[in-house]
């Protein structure tokens, strides 16, 4: 088990990069109103919600391996991890029905999406922080 939790510094870039680019894609989607965008960001929620799911779970196996320090500042980073991959995965939910373009389904990925890209900033600042210390950002 320890093994999985020592993958997730590894694991967890692409979810992170998939759920940016659906971000993106969506808000030229919906500033645009060009339906190709909305697909693209369709696709890399879906891809991203099944990655984080599996990066989530060697997260919180890495975090419950003797030699890590149960901080707060961990509990954070593992308790908004998981209500990003949550938030990601309820935004792929709303895309799986086949009238994509139900009101209610739209404004429920738009916001789970918006809300998920914004933990995944503020998570994955915190995972900076726990590795790499609080000055990492600093030249």
């Amino acid at each position: 088990m320890a093994f999985i939790g020592r993958l997730h510094p590894m694991l967890i870039h692409f979810p992170i990069a998939l759920v940016i680019v659906a971000v993106g894609a969506e808000t030229v989607a919906t500033a645009t109103v060009d339906q190709r965008w909305r697909t693209v960001a369709i696709a890399n929620v879906r891809a991203g919600a099944a990655f984080a799911l599996v990066a989530a779970i060697a997260g919180w196996t890495l975090a419950g391996t003797s030699g890590t320090e149960a901080t707060a500042l961990l509990a954070w980073h593992r308790w908004l991890g998981t209500l990003a991959a949550g938030l990601t995965l309820a935004a792929a939910v709303a895309t799986s029905r086949p009238d994509r373009q139900a009101r209610a389904d739209s404004w429920l990925f738009r916001i789970a999406l918006f809300l998920a890209g914004a933990l995944v900033a503020v998570t994955g600042h915190l995972g900076g922080v726990l590795v790499w210390g609080a000055d990492f950002l600093r030249p």
